[in-house]
């Protein structure tokens, strides 16, 4: 079973791989990104960075567009979830 853990290092380890296949040094993509060194050579050893500082990196990376698919809307459960109620004002006729 996948875990957080590994959410992170495959995540982590992937940006490493696309980075070198941009032909970026950590120093290079950092200043381009606008974080710290030192936030993207953390992030390549253990995972760890600021939600920012990742989207800034994904940017760069080109793979901003992954964010969309992150949290999509929940599939209806249920025929009610289908069914569009209208709302119904009530109020005096004219």
């Amino acid at each position: 079973m996948i875990g957080p853990t590994d959410v992170i290092k495959g995540l982590s380890e992937r940006a490493r791989r696309r980075r070198l296949d941009l032909g970026l040094t950590q120093k290079e993509l950092a200043a381009r990104a606008g974080v710290s060194y030192g936030s993207l050579r953390l992030f390549e050893e253990t995972g760890k960075i600021s939600l920012e500082a990742l989207v800034k990196v994904a940017f760069v990376l080109e793979g901003e567009a992954e964010f969309e698919h992150l949290f999509p809307p929940r599939p209806p459960q249920t025929i009610d979830d289908i069914v569009e109620r209208p709302v119904r004002q009530r109020g005096r006729r004219k």
